[in-house]
């Protein structure tokens, strides 16, 4: 017998007004977000009580209700847990007199780095042990792991708090021990210089903007590091890499269509830095360096779904482009690779993934392709220009992720690791599909499926609708061990590719952005409607997931369609759009405006904004069951939007269904830290789609 729920928190409401545009916009919650957030992102302890007292008061509500969960959050934790292969690791990739590898040993909660000598059993060498580092921590995750051209020391950060302010150390790989070297806010990568003795890093402000470049000498301290780069523009990220070659060190500033590159000669650290090609808005590109040219893949020239071009090394500009592998329109190259003597690019047409490897010297080019109706693939770890194998991954929603080396040569392959499945994997006993919805206007909307064998199909099943749908994110339609969990309880669950991402090319994103973005939530609708009708499902039995701009997608169409959803989970949902749009010193918001818009600077992009942002449209109807998941140190989606959003759905909906609010307080975008306690967040998760579901 169910006890009684406990009475819900409520916020107290403490209206703020503004007037934009001539539009008075009132935010009773507005005080959920602390004044000292950039505070509260080094050092959680500083937030003002009453905020505290509303976040932990959230917590133990969602603790009281789900507690008659808890033998299934144990149950679904000992299943996701008993899918991980405990001591694990990586195909060792070989460079220079080493393979280096990741691995796990059993019970622990974080990798380890470690390297043998190349291509001999001889001992391993422990370069870094996450289990021992992040000893006394509540949270701890690594960011760049970075080995210098000698290979003796290596550049490793990490964060500390989940706020992703990384901090860089550097490693004596034959001691064992780091050097005083030590910096702080940073993005997390170090780029190491020929010399061996100097990186290049992106440094992060205290609005968690990185905009400068700096290049550290070892021996000296952070305050004496050259500025090598600082961009004034603060809607552009910055970052810094180096190419594949080795040769040259890249300066990456960029937003989300418009990209801009400078070049530093690797050999000479000191040198000043050069444009390759001046930003034009819309116009992207990136680089790649073979012999005496570069290789650019670019959308210039109406290149929607991108060309590769060549440019000599010696005056790289536009007017020297010319191309080597043309446009062609529904043709997606995603991303390539150059090594010494091949190109290889990922192309995606029509959703599915292939892999093209063409021989720079001779121009002749072949497909590497798969069978199934829905698969992913991807680049595997590769460290070496001069090679003649290309490693890859292949999976499938039933096939365990595979490792392969290709013989560029032989065109031969061979499997080099199999995911295993320690408490066993049978995939004659599942299903998995890719269907076309409809979409309202014309559009078909690729969905795949995975479902047992012996699912009915007749209207009467669950279902389970993931989406996302935003900054040209693909989602794979890859392995994942977790969602058997549902699949075996009677689910059946859903990828809904929807426009916003890039699953048919550039265009499926730039018709889900901007004055476009109402696509993105009416796809999903209609991939939902489109189950029903197909009898997958039935309206009022789809539970759906969704995270970060997913999130907000989940609030969307809870507004939208709340009647065709049966519970909705939002995990670090960004719900409060306008708001955030609207305030130009949180950490994501210029660079965030060619995605949504500027309702600062445009009356258009304000109302656009406010007919869909989910806090702004909440209002008094029935919701489904919803649970929003948030993390107090996450600079990319700021706690107090899905803190509002679930104060004002206490206030306004009229129905009885289950609103929880689950904040972190101690980790930020990700979720916990530790592979074993993300586990728990996601059994948490399941627990409540099952329990709203009726599978308990």
């Amino acid at each position: 017998m169910d006890l009684p729920l406990p009475t819900p928190p409520r916020a107290e409401k403490r209206p703020r007004i503004e007037t934009w545009h001539g539009y008075e916009k009132r935010d009773d919650y507005h005080w959920l977000k602390a004044e000292n957030w950039q505070e509260v992102m080094h050092d959680p302890a500083v937030l003002p009580q009453d905020i505290r007292h509303f976040l932990e008061g959230e917590n133990a509500y969602h603790e009281a209700v789900m507690a008659g969960t808890s033998d299934l959050q144990a149950t679904l934790f000992a299943e996701l847990k008993g899918r991980i292969k405990e001591d694990d690791s990586s195909v060792p990739a070989p460079d220079g007199p080493f393979d280096y590898y990741s691995s796990y040993v059993k019970g622990g909660q974080h990798p380890r780095y470690c390297r043998k000598p190349r291509g001999a059993d001889g001992p391993e060498q422990l370069l870094l042990d996450g289990n021992a580092l992040s000893t006394g921590r509540t949270y701890f995750r690594f960011g760049g792991v970075d080995l210098s051209p000698g290979h003796n020391l290596i550049a490793w950060s990490f964060d500390g708090n989940g706020s992703e302010f990384y901090e860089i150390r550097v490693r004596d790989a034959a001691a064992g021990a780091d050097l005083p070297d030590v910096l702080h806010n940073t993005a997390g990568e170090a780029t190491w210089a020929a010399d061996g003795k100097s990186f290049f890093y992106t440094l992060q402000d205290d609005n968690h903007r990185p905009l400068k470049t700096f290049r550290h000498v070892l021996g000296t301290s952070q305050e004496d590091d050259v500025l090598v780069y600082e961009e004034q523009d603060t809607g552009m990220f910055t970052g810094v890499s180096i190419t594949n070659s080795e040769k040259w060190i890249t300066i990456d500033i960029h937003d989300h269509d418009t990209s801009e590159l400078w070049l530093i000669d690797a050999e000479n650290p000191g040198g000043t830095p050069r444009l390759v090609a001046p930003r034009v808005a819309g116009i992207e590109y990136d680089l790649e360096h073979w012999g005496d040219r570069f290789i650019i893949r670019t959308n210039a020239g109406d290149a929607e779904d991108y060309k590769l071009v060549t440019a000599p090394v010696s005056d790289p500009r536009p007017e020297n482009w010319v191309d080597l592998i043309p446009h062609r329109p529904g043709i997606f190259i995603v991303s390539y690779m150059v090594l010494k003597d091949w190109l290889i690019r990922m192309e995606r047409e029509n959703a599915l993934p292939r892999i093209v490897v063409r021989h720079m010297a001779s121009g002749e080019e072949h497909a590497i392709a798969f069978d199934e109706e829905a698969y992913s693939l991807g680049f595997g770890e590769m460290r070496e220009y001069d090679t003649g194998t290309l490693r890859f991954t292949y999976s499938s929603m039933t096939t365990p992720a595979q490792v392969f080396d290709y013989d560029l040569n032989a065109r031969t392959r061979v499997l080099r690791k199999m995911q295993e499945v320690p408490s066993g994997h049978d995939p004659s006993r599942y299903v998995t599909r890719r269907i076309m919805a409809p979409a309202h206007d014309g559009e078909t909307i690729p969905v795949t499926l995975l479902y047992g064998k012996d699912a009915r199909l007749d209207g009467s099943e669950p279902l389970w609708l993931y989406g996302y749908g935003s900054y040209g994110i693909s989602m794979p339609a890859g392995f994942n061990t977790n969602i058997l969990s549902l699949v075996n309880r009677g689910f059946i669950y859903a990828i809904a590719h929807i426009r916003g991402g890039q699953e048919k090319g550039r265009r499926w994103y730039k018709t889900g952005k901007m004055e476009h973005k109402e696509n993105t939530f009416r796809d999903f609708i209609s991939c939902a409607r489109h189950l029903i009708a197909q009898g997958f499902t039935r309206e009022g039995a789809i539970v759906a997931q969704g995270g970060s701009a997913g999130g907000m997608l989940m609030g969307a169409v809870a507004n939208m369609a709340p009647e065709l959803f049966h519970g909705i989970v939002a995990e670090v949902p960004f719900v409060d759009v306008l708001t955030t749009m609207l305030d130009d010193t949180l950490p994501l918001t210029p660079p965030e405006w060619p995605e949504w818009g500027n309702p600062i600077a445009s009356r258009e992009a304000y109302e656009r904004i406010a007919a869909y942002s989910p806090y702004d449209r909440v209002e008094a109807k029935d919701y489904p069951h919803l649970l929003a998941v948030a993390g107090l140190t996450d600079p990319r989606v700021t706690y107090w939007e899905p803190a509002k959003w679930v104060a004002k759905l206490r206030e306004l909906k009229t129905d009885g269904n289950l609103l929880l609010l689950k904040t972190n307080m101690g980790a930020g975008h990700g979720g916990a830290s530790g592979r074993f306690d993300r586990l728990k967040e996601v059994a948490f998760v399941y627990a409540f789609g099952i329990k709203v579901a009726g599978l308990l």
